[in-house]
């Protein structure tokens, strides 16, 4: 007889207390299996701590394999569940799909950022609820007081060190605490050149500061945050937000480069697709925590509505104190289902909160008992030490160096803004190149970054501006080939269905004997990357470049094809083969992007002055691009053409009269350095 299955989604704070009690109780009996997009349990409480400084990533990430011996972990995200057929479908961190059978299903897949329809959050904020998204703010926040450093403009250096964080709950209380502290110590090492000082802002429609706890708690949080500079403003929250700053609802307009949203959260919205009864968007269960009518399906934790039984018609909050519980408890009675011990209803006594404010300030009221202060410190930390089922020692040793050693402000540049959206369903997971997307995932809109970077049609599975939220990312598994890809879509502004240049769809590449002649090459000046000539720029090794003769005229000769992005004319460059698209990863940064992101797919590059063939760079060593030519010149000077005849095959193009000089000046996206023109002078690119 085959052992029984049973498959878990998530491994939060329910999730890993599900499995570690399961993996104890049946002692191997059964086999169970544990679906998560990352391959360790992440212990919320201390997550300001790391964007704060104190605490390293990992100290907070417990190893779900190490800590789990007896549980086989699964790497995906669940995207589609067959509860008939007893089948959870799930996409992998490459792509891959599968499915895991069960006889047991478990769902605590947790929660993510909640999103109220204000103009320009979507865009222009972030929230704290993954290990991504604390490592983004930590670099963010450092960056900001870094340029506000460097700044001379006093308007613009107030605007990079002023911070907004919305939501006065427990995280959004402990991010502006440890914040102020971070970045008055940056200050205190390197002060402003105009003398000003970092400012932190803590915004809450709520009466006062952490409205679920004690008042007289409230009443500790909020001194301490008034005695540290930040400005807590009770009643007020943001009514639009822009790349500039926030305007708030009292009608003020505060410029800001940082929106922090800490409102609160949501159940994941995976439950929603299961068609069964919900409460506020969580799947309704019993008090044994199992779905009525469907004897195989258990929830808990924050996707769980829990009845409370000790307040008759209400159920349990989402905290993580309740999920831990309703993890222990789920396990035995999911063990109890398959015949291993007794069932048993969820019951719970409040033990108290802690907030942990920096340093030795914290709030806390275990069993009731209010306490502030240093003493409040020692309980809080104790009991994160206490909570925590692994990196005990670790953190320990973190909260020590950081007592006795100055904190290491420096910035990795390792999440990107665009990797970290606020509409995510998987604030655990940052967004990458070539990433795949969950069906039905929500995603963040279009726009730009506090930063600069710019979000939409990003590398990372994110569909494209104007694409429904549930539609699958154009190139990735399952979507709709990316234009300008071989097989997929005609590019952009090509005529009528015509393939892109310089793909594999059988029509000749520009510059190919019957292909599409050169752009702009005077008759008997050799072709970029011929012998004696410029190499060309990005051109495969011996691969023929643009504008060998025997093609079409020169773009803006007589009788020619018109300058890229002038009317009528072709798209700009982004074609594969040639420079790298701004909106697809190569290694290295985007030309023209801010901060280094990448830039969104589909805006053209502006035609360089003079529609004149720009230089290619030597000794880049960077792939694509060909080696100089023995013997160049200088940047921006084409060697002298070689007598004889070129290499390709037909007759050398004619020239044709000079192109007009009133041509638009070159774009943000130009390369820098000088451009050849075709009169002779050199124009200067935007550098």
């Amino acid at each position: 007889m085959s052992r029984p299955r049973i498959v878990i989604v998530g491994a939060g704070f329910a999730g890993y207390r599900t499995a570690r009690t399961l993996s104890r109780l049946t002692r191997h009996q059964a086999d169970i299996t544990l679906l998560n997009p990352t391959d360790y349990f992440l212990y919320l409480p201390l997550l300001p701590q790391v964007a704060a400084g104190i605490l390293e990533p990992r100290r907070v990430s417990v190893s779900l394999s190490g800590t789990l011996p007896h549980v086989r972990l699964v790497l995906g995200e669940a995207d589609g569940i067959d509860l008939d057929g007893h089948t959870v479908h799930y996409t992998g961190p490459e792509g891959e799909e599968g499915t895991l059978p069960f006889d047991r299903l478990v769902l605590a897949a947790g929660s993510v950022n909640k999103l109220l329809p204000i103009p320009g959050v979507a865009e222009h904020a972030h929230g704290f609820r993954g290990l991504p998204e604390a490592l983004y703010l930590r670099d963010h926040v450092t960056r900001q007081v870094e340029l506000a450093a460097a700044a001379d403009d006093r308007a613009e250096c107030a605007a990079r060190c002023t911070f907004v964080v919305v939501g006065a709950g427990y995280t959004g209380t402990e991010v502006a605490a440890h914040g102020a502290m971070y970045t008055d110590a940056q200050v205190r090492k390197h002060p402003m050149r105009t003398g000003m000082r970092p400012r932190w802002m803590l915004l809450d429609v709520a009466p006062r500061v952490m409205p679920e706890m004690d008042e007289r708690l409230s009443r500790t949080a909020e001194r301490v945050l008034r005695q540290r500079g930040v400005d807590v403003r009770m009643g007020t929250s943001v009514k639009e937000a822009t790349h500039d700053g926030v305007v708030l609802t009292d009608g003020s307009t505060v410029d800001t480069r940082t929106l922090v949203w800490c409102v609160g959260v949501r159940p994941d919205p995976l439950v929603e697709s299961l068609g069964l009864p919900m409460e506020r968007g969580r799947l309704l269960v019993d008090p044994h925590l199992q779905v009525p009518g469907r004897p195989e399906l258990f929830a808990c934790g924050d996707v769980a509505a829990v009845p409370d039984l000790n307040q008759p018609g209400q159920y349990t909050p989402m905290t993580a104190q309740h999920a831990w519980r309703h993890g222990k408890v789920c396990a035995q009675n999911v063990a109890a289902s398959l015949g291993i011990g007794e069932r048993r209803a969820y019951r719970h006594r409040d033990m108290g909160f802690v907030v942990d404010l920096g340093g030795a300030k914290a709030a806390a009221n275990p069993l009731g008992l209010p306490m502030s202060g240093p003493a409040a410190g020692a309980v809080t930390r104790g009991y994160h030490l206490a909570a925590m089922p692994g990196n005990r020692v670790r953190v320990a040793a973190d909260w020590l160096l950081d007592a006795v050693l100055p904190r290491q402000a420096v910035q990795l540049g390792l999440v990107r803004s665009w990797s970290v959206p606020l509409e995510s369903s998987s604030p655990e997971v940052a967004r990458v190149p070539g990433s795949p997307k969950r069906p039905g995932k929500a995603t963040g809109s279009a726009g730009q970054r506090p930063d600069g970077e710019e979000a939409g049609t990003h590398p990372g599975g994110e569909p494209a501006k104007g694409q429904p939220s549930g539609e699958p990312a154009k190139g990735q598994p399952g979507g709709e080939p990316a234009k300008e890809q071989p097989g997929g879509e005609p590019a952009k502004g090509q005529p009528s269905g015509e393939p892109a240049k310089n793909e594999p769809s059988g029509e000749p590449a520009k510059g190919q004997p019957g292909g599409e002649p050169a752009k702009e090459q005077p008759g008997g000046e050799p072709a970029k990357g011929q012998p004696g000539g410029e190499p060309a720029k990005n051109e495969p090794s011996g691969g023929p470049a643009k504008g060998q003769p025997g093609g079409e005229p020169a773009k803006e000769q007589p009788g020619g094809e018109p300058a890229k992005n002038q009317p009528g004319g072709e798209p700009a460059k982004n074609q594969p083969g040639g420079e790298p698209a701004g909106s697809r990863s190569h290694g290295g940064r985007a030309k023209g992007g801010q901060s280094g992101s990448p830039r969104a797919s589909g805006k053209p590059r502006r035609a360089v002055e003079a529609a004149g063939p720009r230089p290619a760079r030597g000794g880049s060593g960077k792939p694509g691009k060909a080696p100089r030519a023995s013997g160049a010149g200088s940047a921006g000077k084409r060697p002298t053409a070689p007598s004889g005849p070129s290499r390709s095959a037909g007759p050398p193009t004619d020239p044709g009269p000079e192109p007009p000089a009133n041509q638009p000046p070159p774009g943000p996206d130009i390369a820098p350095g000088p451009v050849k023109r075709t009169d002779g002078r050199a124009a200067e690119g935007d550098s």
